[in-house]
């Protein structure tokens, strides 16, 4: 088999593999109205359900930046080990015998999801030169349909226990797991090794085109999580009291955030065609626009609120591979992994603080404007993106086309 052929087949297995855990991390979101009268959930418990994740991976991703452990240890096993800790983390919920302890469940999830998601964009990454936009594209497309699953399961899995859709995002996880174990090698694009010193973070944090990278995400981040964590809330405030059910509500929120992989899809293939910082500036410009426009629509028509939802669906999530995919060009080889690590992990951050804020401007206002205080992410992120175009470094993004 050709190396092209090889990649392309690779891919689609890493595909596949990364799906799969990926169901755990809104499992719990996707049957929080369940939870929430399971345990009788206050306010700020029902948002560490989904915030929690978050935490975790923060906490995981930077650990492993500042150990260096994705540039250090076989990515192979460090992607199973982790996805197989994810699915029992993911089943703790099930014994949990009270809320706090839930939550813990959810921050040790996102731990362990730390070791499956950077280290996934960095082996795709030793594939591809050539097509490297549209590959992560894909990449991240699996993540987002393994984000949209749980709400799939849910919509399915109407008048049955929230139990299932828990034990069904593990088994995924756990069938990922082996996949990682059996099928993931790198490819014959390696980046170079690193040793263990805390002090090579400093390197990664004085690379300007990597700052400017981080930058675009981080604006990127600030949206993304609080509108895929909170649009079921935000949909179900507007249509939920009498013309669509519970069913039909997860069904949608499964649409807007499942079309995202044609995002990633298109994302990719603008970049790697026009270039990275072009592409992400549209993306960004279109998903801003998208948080400015969806309250005008929150009571319908139903039409015009669909169409708008998952226009911001592709958008929200179709640069987010383009900035992970920039920072191993621009980055230095032999910390690309650490440098991702650290760009996830306080993009994931932020997400923390956008994911609480929105429900409290949502207590005060009212859901119908709540996604305005996410405008200002997508609109820093472009800045940047403008920013690292005129700059020389920009010559190193997708032999380029920057």
């Amino acid at each position: 088999m050709n190396t092209a052929s090889a990649a392309w087949r690779t891919l689609a297995i890493l595909v596949v593999a990364v799906i799969l855990p990926m169901t755990t991390w809104f499992s719990a979101t996707a049957v929080l109205p369940q939870l929430t009268e399971y345990w009788a959930l206050s306010s700020d418990m029902r948002t560490w359900m989904t915030n929690g994740v978050q935490l975790g991976f923060v906490v995981g991703a930077l650990s492993l930046s500042l150990v260096s452990l994705p540039d250090i240890a076989p990515l192979r096993l460090l992607m199973a080990i982790a996805a197989a800790l994810a699915g029992v983390a993911n089943l703790g919920l099930l014994v949990a015998p009270s809320p706090e302890w839930a939550v813990g469940c959810r921050i040790l999830t996102g731990v362990a999801l730390a070791g499956v998601y950077p280290p996934a964009l960095k082996l795709v990454a030793t594939w591809f030169q050539r097509g490297r936009g549209l590959a992560m594209g894909a990449l991240i497309g699996g993540l987002t349909f393994g984000s949209a699953v749980p709400h799939l399961l849910r919509a399915l899995s109407q008048g049955v226990s929230w139990s299932y859709v828990v034990v069904g995002s593990s088994v995924l996880t756990f069938i990922g797991a082996i996949i990682f174990l059996l099928r993931a090698r790198e490819g014959p694009y390696p980046f170079s090794r690193a040793v263990f010193d805390p002090r090579q973070i400093g390197r990664v944090l004085r690379n300007r085109g990597v700052a400017l990278a981080n930058l675009g995400y981080f604006g990127h981040m600030w949206e993304l999580y609080a509108m895929w964590g909170w649009f079921l809330a935000f949909a179900g405030a507007g249509f939920g009291g009498g013309m669509l059910s519970a069913s039909q509500l997860s069904l949608l929120v499964f649409a807007v955030i499942a079309t995202g992989v044609l995002g990633c899809l298109l994302g990719g293939v603008l970049a790697d065609r026009i270039g990275r910082t072009a592409t992400t500036a549209l993306m960004m410009i279109t998903s801003g626009a998208c948080a400015l426009l969806i309250g005008l629509v929150f009571t319908g028509p139903f039409w015009l609120f669909v169409v708008v939802a998952l226009i911001w669906g592709i958008s929200v999530i179709g640069d987010s591979a383009q900035f992970s995919a920039m920072t191993t060009e621009v980055g230095d080889s032999d910390l690309v992994g650490t440098a991702l690590a650290f760009q996830l992990g306080i993009g994931f951050a932020l997400t923390m603080v956008s994911l609480t804020l929105v429900p409290i401007i949502a207590d005060a206002v009212g859901w119908r404007w709540a996604f305005l205080v996410l405008v200002p992410g997508p609109l820093l992120g472009t800045a940047a993106m403008l920013v690292l175009r005129v700059l020389p470094e920009s010559a190193r993004i997708a032999q380029g086309r920057r």
